[in-house]
């Protein structure tokens, strides 16, 4: 039988290994949960930030057998957290700094980041303070990668504006 009349195959970025659904899932989740989560943390604050991502989660699992075969299946989950998130949709809560000193910040900050726009300070807060790339930003909210490069770096520029400084040590 040639690949032509076998139908088309779902589109994946990588081989999954032949997995029980549970076990499977449980791959997804731990590899994809800490990434979903600061993306709609970074987008809606932490109260309705953690709320969307744990509902696109339970989606995820509810209708696993029929999401399993998607490509982006992270993008997609994205989208789901961000229209639950919108339903839940507040001001970013962004704690002041905290009391122990390892994890320091500029008082300003959680300010400053609040004042940027929704994409602007998911730009900033994944490419810059979780270090994600441009390209995984993009494949996760659906943006094109110049899209985010773009909110990044306007992201920044108002941050600075805010703060008062230039550039920061790393030269970035």
């Amino acid at each position: 039988m040639d690949a032509a009349a076998a139908g088309p195959k779902p589109a994946t970025d990588t081989p999954r290994p032949t997995l029980e659904p549970a076990e499977a899932f449980e791959a997804f989740f731990r590899e994809t949960e800490p990434k979903l989560r600061r993306a709609l943390v970074a987008a809606f604050g932490p109260d309705a930030g953690l709320d969307a991502a744990s509902e696109a989660l339970i989606y995820a699992w509810q209708h696993w057998e029929r999401l399993s075969q998607m490509a982006n299946l992270p993008g997609y989950l994205f989208r789901i957290g961000q229209t639950r998130g919108i339903r839940h949709k507040r001001q970013p809560v962004l704690h002041d700094r905290p009391s122990w000193p390892e994890y320091q910040f500029e008082p300003a900050l959680p300010a400053a980041l609040a004042a940027l726009s929704e994409r602007q300070r998911l730009a900033v807060v994944l490419v810059h303070g979780y270090g994600y790339t441009l390209h995984e930003v993009a494949e996760l909210t659906g943006l094109r990668k110049g899209s985010v490069q773009t909110h990044a770096a306007r992201g920044l520029a108002r941050l600075r504006a805010a703060m008062g400084t230039s550039r920061s040590a790393n030269g970035q």
